[in-house]
C-alpha cells in the first residue's frame, strides 16, 4: 500500500438509529485503509442521493463488504493506492462511485470506479456526476438501448436523474418528454433540452403524450415512480417500447393489466447499481469516460446543482432531498 499521510481518525456522518433526518450525526471513525484494487480518497465534496435517504429509513442496506456510512459518490483527491492499483497515482485529482463511505473526510472506492475530473468542473460539480450518471448510462443506453431519433420519456425530470436522463438523450439525438411538478421545473427542463415537459400536478401526462405523438406513444421510458405510473406507462408506450423501472417511490403497482404488455409486445425491465459487481461498474465506467466524459468537458451537457451543504448540515440536505423541491442534485461540501 502507498499514501501520503494520513490521520487515525475522521470526521463523519453516522447514523444514530434509523428513521428521520434527525438520526444523522457529525462524530469520528478510523480512516479506511485501502485493500487491493482499491484508492483512498481525501473527499472534498459527496453527492446526495435518494438511496442514502432509503438508506437512512432502514430500506436499502449496503451490500457485504461495503461501508456502512451513507454516501455513493465523492470528489477529491487520492492520498492511498491499494495494492495493484496501476492507473491512479497519489494527488490525482478525481470523483468516484463509491459502494458507501462518502459522506467522511476519507473514503475508499474501487480503482475502477475512479474516474479523473472532467476538465473545467470544480470538485462541486465533480461529486454530483458518479451516481447519476453511472445509472443513467447503464440503464438508459446499455439496458434500453435508447437510439438517435426516438422518443423518451423520463418522470421526474428535474431530479439529479432526470436532469442527466433529458441532456444525454438529447446529445444522443432522441426526442425528450418529461413529468415535472411545478412550471418552475418544467423551465428548467426545457432549459436542459426536454422538447416536452408535462406538470402532473396540471395536466394527465398520459392523455399529453398521446396527443403530441398522435397516438403512436414513446419508444423508451425510464422511471422512478412506481405505483399507478406503471400501468400508465404501458399506456403511453409506442408497439415494441422498452421500460426500465429504477425506482418506485411511488410504492408497489397493483392491479395492472397484462394485456397491455402483451398487445404492445413491451418490454419492462428493472434493475439497481449498487449491488451489482465491480466489474460490471468498471464497464460503465469505461463507456462514460470514453463517451460522456468529452461532452461535460465541451459543456454540451452540464452539471446541474441544486444547493451545496456543509457536513455539518447534513440533517438540511436530507430534508431538502425528501421535500421534492430540488432541481438538479444536492452536494455536501466536506472538505
Amino acid at each position: 500500500m502507498t499514501e501520503i499521510n494520513t490521520p487515525k481518525e475522521m470526521q463523519a456522518v453516522l447514523m444514530n438509529g434509523v428513521g428521520g433526518s434527525d438520526v444523522l450525526e457529525i462524530g469520528k471513525v478510523d480512516v479506511p485503509q485501502p485493500g487491493v484494487g482499491e484508492v483512498l480518497i481525501k473527499v472534498h465534496a459527496a453527492g446526495v442521493n435518494r438511496p442514502d435517504v432509503i438508506q437512512r429509513k432502514g430500506a436499502y442496506p449496503p451490500p457485504p463488504g461495503a461501508s456502512p456510512l451513507l454516501g455513493l459518490e465523492v470528489s477529491g483527491e487520492v492520498v492511498g493506492l491499494g495494492e495493484g492499483v496501476g492507473n491512479h497515482a497519489l494527488g490525482d485529482l478525481v470523483c468516484a462511485l463509491t459502494p458507501g463511505g462518502g459522506y467522511a473526510e476519507y473514503c475508499l472506492a474501487p480503482a475502477s470506479h475512479v474516474l479523473p475530473i472532467p476538465a473545467g468542473l470544480t470538485m462541486v460539480e465533480a461529486a454530483a456526476l458518479p451516481e447519476t450518471f453511472f445509472t443513467v448510462w447503464s440503464n438508459l443506453f446499455d439496458r434500453l438501448g435508447l437510439k438517435s431519433g426516438e422518443k423518451f420519456l423520463v418522470h421526474g425530470g428535474s431530479s439529479g436523474i432526470g436532469t442527466t436522463a433529458i441532456q444525454l438523450a438529447k446529445a444522443f439525438g432522441a426526442e425528450v418528454f418529461t413529468t415535472v411538478g411545478s412550471a418552475e421545473k418544467a423551465q428548467a427542463v426545457r432549459e436542459l433540452g426536454a422538447d416536452y415537459a408535462i406538470n402532473y400536478r396540471e395536466a394527465d401526462f398520459v392523455k399529453e403524450i398521446l396527443n403530441i405523438t398522435d397516438k403512436q406513444g414513446v419508444d423508451v421510458i425510464l422511471d422512478m415512480v412506481g405505483g399507478d405510473y406503471v400501468e400508465k406507462n404501458w399506456i403511453v408506450a409506442a408497439i415494441e417500447g422498452r421500460i426500465c423501472q429504477i425506482a418506485t417511490l411511488n410504492g408497489p403497482s397493483e392491479n395492472v393489466n397484462f394485456s397491455r404488455l402483451m398487445m404492445k409486445r413491451l418490454t419492462h425491465t428493472g434493475s439497481t447499481l449498487r449491488p451489482r459487481t465491480v466489474e460490471f461498474k468498471a464497464h460503465i465506467a469505461e463507456d462514460l469516460h470514453k463517451k460522456v466524459w468529452p461532452l461535460l468537458e465541451n459543456a454540451r451537457v452540464k452539471v446541474v446543482l441544486d444547493q451545496v451543504f456543509d457536513m455539518v448540515n447534513v440533517k438540511n440536505a436530507h430534508d431538502r432531498m425528501e421535500a421534492s423541491n430540488h432541481i438538479g442534485k444536492i452536494v455536501l461540501k466536506v472538505t
